[in-house]
């Protein structure tokens, strides 16, 4: 006779705690997020359901495979992963457990789930983030974004086929249908103020992030105008 775990019937959805890349799809239309493990190469929304890596057509989390979208139980351990040199530059997320689980002791493998934060680092200058950039790298169809701010925003080029250099994490939010609350800082049930939500409110450096995204495309598409047409070198 093989024994079983009690089934658990909480009153509300399990919540947990991830580490992922941020990323957008190459049209710039939507967004989403990438896991920084095994299924890093299939892109998730902000609301998903998990689809198994191996093709498979089991539902997920099948008891004999690894499918499923996983998370841990506290912050701390998910701030612990963010030490490894590989995942410097991930998000972390804060995510809400939907259907079926699997618990183990350190963390959860599920069917379906809801991004409600992500917390960003400091841009690589060490100031406050106010965007998302090329990150250098992706997957096939997807950009991998890092956190940077208004001025670093402002001096990257354009990448490669893309028109953009830059996109605002409100803009971010709207690409992914939201809700969603983007935080630069902090850790959850610290006092106000220790913690800078970046999505819900547009704060007058918010805007002044976007005038400076802005500005940097304006110059971008003068010199673009100026190659096509041979209106001279423009500065």
């Amino acid at each position: 006779m093989r024994l079983r775990l009690p089934e658990e019937r909480p009153a509300t959805p399990p919540a947990g705690f991830k580490l992922a890349h941020p990323v957008i799809s190459h049209d710039g239309t939507r967004a989403g997020f990438a896991g920084v493990s095994l299924g890093g190469a299939l892109p998730y929304g902000f609301v998903d359901e998990a689809r198994c890596v191996y093709g498979r057509r089991h539902r997920c989390p099948a008891l004999r495979c690894d499918c499923g979208f996983y998370c841990l139980h506290t912050f701390d351990q998910a701030l612990a992963l963010a030490c490894a040199g590989e995942h410097r530059r991930a998000v972390l997320l804060e995510v809400t457990v939907l259907g079926a689980y699997i618990r183990f002791e350190r963390g959860m493998r599920y069917e379906r789930q809801r991004v409600r934060v992500a917390r960003v680092g400091a841009c690589a200058c060490g100031r406050m983030p106010c965007a998302f950039a090329d990150a250098g790298w992706g997957r096939t169809g997807w950009r991998v974004l890092t956190a940077v701010c208004a001025e670093c925003a402002a001096r990257r080029g354009r990448t490669a086929f893309a028109s953009w250099t830059a996109v605002s994490f409100a803009e971010f939010v709207r690409c992914g249908g939201g809700p969603l609350r983007i935080v630069a800082g902090g850790k959850p049930g610290e006092p106000e103020g220790k913690e800078e939500a970046v999505s819900e409110v547009r704060s007058v450096p918010e805007l002044a992030a976007e005038a400076s995204l802005m500005q940097a495309r304006l110059d971008w598409l003068q010199r673009e105008l100026a190659r096509f047409t041979g209106g001279g070198r423009v500065s």
